[in-house]
């Protein structure tokens, strides 16, 4: 005997399913959402013993907005959590990632960078390596497609304006918004940022496509160079 109880044996108050049924999913904790997720625990531990524990394992501690950082591996090196329901945490957090992405797009504006940045930082806020994005627009300022062209420290001496400006032309863009992200939380561009933005503009010149901006993605947060004066 453990002494303790199971979730059958809980008050209904105190029941994830319960709770969420009667008085909705705004009401549950983020265990108690984690919990409904994971849906069965094991010997000795309760599904919402388990999910304290996935979100005891998140840095910073118990912030559910990092849950997508934790790798399988690191899932399943909690106890009670095996294939499944690693896959299980792992699926939900793509699903709120195309979310968020699919409600950016749909507010997207070239005249505005924030709605720019906001459709790219889901997927490149907690990036551990530079990548380089470009994203093109056409004639009317309607957004047209993206591609990273680029991974690596993103200076002009690396990066090929060749990989840049043709993919641009062959989706038949006349706008490019140039992105990339900082790991870390610096978000001022660097020397290099400000030669590499320089070149491409003054190629894009030549080649007659304007690069509007450039925008620097951090930790949930953007730098746009369009915005601070710089182009």
């Amino acid at each position: 005997m453990t002494g303790r109880l199971t979730i059958k044996e809980l008050p209904n108050s105190e029941k994830p399913y319960e709770k969420c049924i009667n008085k909705g999913v705004e009401y549950l904790s983020d265990a108690e959402l984690l919990a409904v997720i994971l849906r069965t625990g094991t010997v000795g531990a309760m599904s919402t013993d388990i999910a304290q524990k996935v979100l005891s394992k998140i840095k910073p501690e118990n912030n559910l907005r990092y849950l997508d950082k934790l790798s399988r591996k690191e899932l399943l090196s909690i106890k009670g959590i095996g294939q499944v329901k690693a896959l299980q945490i792992m699926c939900l957090c793509e699903i709120a990632k195309r979310i968020n992405i699919s409600k950016a797009l749909e507010k997207i504006s070239l005249n505005s960078p924030k709605s720019i940045a906001d459709y790219y930082m889901p997927r490149m806020s907690f990036l551990t390596q530079e990548e380089l994005i470009v994203a093109m627009f056409d004639n009317g300022n309607h957004f047209i497609d993206s591609a990273c062209v680029f991974k690596g420290t993103v200076n002009s001496s690396l990066v090929s304006p060749r990989e840049i400006f043709i993919e641009a032309l062959k989706k038949e863009a006349v706008k490019i918004v140039l992105l990339h992200n900082h790991p870390g939380s610096i978000m001022l561009p660097s020397r290099e940022d400000l030669e590499f933005t320089n070149k491409m503009v003054k190629i894009g010149d030549l080649l007659g496509l304007k690069v509007i901006d450039h925008i620097i993605i951090g930790d949930g947060s953007y730098y746009s160079f369009l915005e601070k004066g710089l182009l």
